[in-house]
C-alpha cells in the first residue's frame, strides 16, 4: 500500500514537470555551450589521461597539508555511483515496464545530459571551498554561494542526503542480495550483515580511502562487464539491425498499439536514463568539487565524459542483451533477475554467478560513492561530529539493511520520489547560475587558441562574483 502511493506520487511529478524540464535544460545548455559534449570530447580524454599520469594536473593550492584529489579520482569516485545498479537491474526494470523503447530514451537524456553534467560539475569547482586536508563543494555550496539562498541550500543538502546516503543505498543492497539468492541461494539477511560491515568500515575511512578504492575497483569491473557483453554482441552481432529496430520503433509508439505505452516508455526511459547517469541531478557535482584542477571547466569535461561512459557504453550493453535474448517480455522476469536470465541465456548457467559477482562490485562502490554525498552535505549544514558518526552508521548500516529485507518494489519507488524532487532543486540552481559557466567555457577556448596547454584560472575574472568564489586566488 504504502509502495502504490510514493510510486503515484512520483509518477505525478515525473509526468507533468521533470521530464519535460530536463530535457529542455539539456537542449538550452546543449546550445549555449554549442554543443561542448560533442566538440570537446577530445579534450576530455586528453585531460582524464593526463590526470593518471600526473596525479594533479595543476599547482593551485600551495597547502602543503591538502591531499589532492585528482581529476581521474573525482571521475572514478563519481562513476563510482553511476556504474551501479541503474546500469544492471535499472536498465532491466525499463525494460520489463517500458518496453525496449526506454533504452532510446535513456539514451536521449544521456546525450542532451552530458551538457547539463558539465554547467553542474564547472559551477561545483567554481564555488568549492577548501576543507581541513581537501576541497569540497556542490549543489548545496553553489546554491549558498551563488544565488545567495541559504534555506533553498540547506533544502538540497537534506534532500541529498536523504536520497543517496539512505534511499539509493538500500536500492544497491538490495539488488546486491536479490543477485546473490538468485544465484547462489543465499539468505538476504547474511548478505546485508556482511554488506553493512564492510560498508562501515569503509565509510569510516573518508573520501582519500573511497577515492583509492574506487580508483581501482571501476575501472577493473567496467571494462571487465563492458568486455564480456562485448563478445556477446559481436557473437550475436547478425541480431543487432533487429535489436536496434525494436528500440526505435518501440520509442516512437509504433508497435504498442495503446496511446498511454508510449508514456509508460518515455517516463521509464528517462527516469532510469537520470538514475544511471546522474546528469542534473545534483550527486556528480559533489565529488566534481574535490578535484584538484587549474581551471573549473576542466573537471565539468571530466564528469560530462562519465555520463558517455554510464549510458552509451555500459547501459547499452545490457541493453542489447536482454534484447538479444528475448526474454524481455516474460512477467516473471525484472530487475537483476531478468540480467541474470538474459546474460545465461546467452553464455550458459555461468551467467548468473558473473552477474552476482559484477552487481556486488558495482553496487558495492555505488555504496561508498553515495555515503560521500551524504558526508559532503553533512558536513555543509553541521560542523557536530556526532552528527556525521550518526549518518555513517545509517547510511552504511540501516539503510543497507533496510534494503536487503524489503521489496523491489518499495527500495525503487522511494529511490524515485527521492530523485525527482532532489532533481529540481539542482535544475533551479544551474538555469539560473549557468551564465557564469558559458563565460568560463568561453575563457578556456580563449586561452587553448592561443597556445596555452593547460588553461588558468582566477577569480579576478568574475568581478561580480569575485568575493563569493572562496578558491581561486
Amino acid at each position: 500500500m504504502i509502495d502504490e502511493i510514493i510510486s503515484q506520487i512520483s509518477d505525478a511529478i515525473w509526468a507533468y514537470l521533470l521530464i519535460g524540464v530536463l530535457v529542455l535544460c539539456g537542449l538550452w545548455f546543449t546550445w549555449k555551450t554549442k554543443g561542448v559534449q560533442f566538440r570537446m570530447i577530445g579534450e576530455m580524454f586528453r585531460l582524464l589521461a593526463d590526470s593518471v599520469t600526473s596525479g594533479c594536473d595543476n599547482l593551485e593550492d600551495s597547502n602543503k597539508n591538502h591531499k589532492h584529489v585528482s581529476s581521474f579520482q573525482a571521475f572514478a569516485v563519481s562513476v563510482a555511483t553511476r556504474v551501479g545498479t541503474g546500469n544492471l537491474a535499472g536498465v532491466a526494470t525499463a525494460i520489463a515496464v517500458g518496453g525496449p523503447g526506454a533504452v532510446f530514451w535513456m539514451w536521449v537524456i544521456a546525450l542532451l545530459g552530458s551538457a547539463t553534467a558539465f554547467v553542474e560539475s564547472t559551477l561545483a569547482q567554481l564555488f568549492k571551498q577548501r576543507n581541513k586536508d581537501s576541497f569540497i563543494g556542490g549543489p548545496a555550496y553553489y546554491i549558498r554561494k551563488g544565488l545567495h539562498k541559504k534555506w533553498m541550500a540547506y533544502l538540497f543538502a537534506v534532500l541529498i542526503t536523504i536520497t543517496f546516503g539512505l534511499s539509493y543505498n538500500s536500492i544497491q543492497s538490495n539488488t546486491i542480495c536479490g543477485a546473490m539468492h538468485e544465484a547462489f541461494g543465499w539468505d538476504p539477511l547474511v548478505v546485508g550483515i556482511i554488506l553493512s560491515v564492510i560498508a562501515l568500515f569503509i565509510v569510516f575511512g573518508g573520501i582519500h580511502r573511497i577515492a583509492k578504492v574506487s580508483s581501482i575497483l571501476v575501472p577493473l569491473m567496467a571494462i571487465g562487464y563492458f568486455l564480456l557483453a562485448l563478445v556477446i554482441i559481436v557473437m550475436n552481432i547478425h541480431h543487432i539491425p533487429h535489436v536496434l529496430r525494436v528500440i526505435v520503433t518501440d520509442a516512437f509508439g509504433l508497435e504498442q498499439g495503446v496511446g498511454g505505452a508510449l508514456g509508460i516508455t518515455i517516463m521509464n526511459g528517462v527516469k532510469r536514463g537520470l538514475f544511471s547517469n546522474e546528469a542534473g541531478e545534483g550527486s556528480a557535482p559533489n565529488v566534481a568539487a574535490t578535484a584538484t584542477v587549474s581551471h573549473p571547466v576542466k573537471q565539468g569535461f571530466i564528469q560530462a565524459l562519465g555520463v558517455f561512459t554510464d549510458t552509451l557504453l555500459v547501459c547499452s550493453c545490457t541493453a542489447f542483451i536482454i534484447i538479444i535474448s528475448g526474454l524481455y517480455d516474460v512477467p516473471e522476469l525484472n530487475g537483476i533477475a531478468l540480467t541474470q536470465a538474459a546474460l545465461g541465456s546467452e553464455i550458459g548457467s555461468i551467467g548468473p554467478t558473473f552477474i552476482a559477482v559484477a552487481i556486488f562490485l558495482f553496487a558495492f562502490s555505488s555504496i561508498i560513492g553515495n555515503y560521500y554525498y551524504g558526508e559532503a552535505n553533512i558536513r555543509f549544514i553541521t560542523s557536530n561530529t556526532t552528527v556525521l558518526t550518526v549518518f555513517r552508521f545509517f547510511s552504511g548500516g540501516v539503510f543497507v539493511m533496510f534494503g536487503a529485507m524489503v521489496s523491489l518494489e518499495m527500495v525503487w519507488c522511494l529511490g524515485d520520489l527521492c530523485m525527482a524532487l532532489l532533481t529540481a532543486c539542482n535544475l533551479v540552481a544551474i538555469i539560473i547560475l549557468g551564465k557564469y559557466v558559458f563565460r568560463l567555457l568561453d575563457d578556456y577556448k580563449r586561452q587553448k587558441r592561443n597556445g596555452i596547454k593547460e588553461p588558468t584560472f582566477h577569480r579576478s575574472q568574475l568581478p561580480e562574483i569575485e568575493n563569493d568564489i572562496d578558491c581561486w586566488d
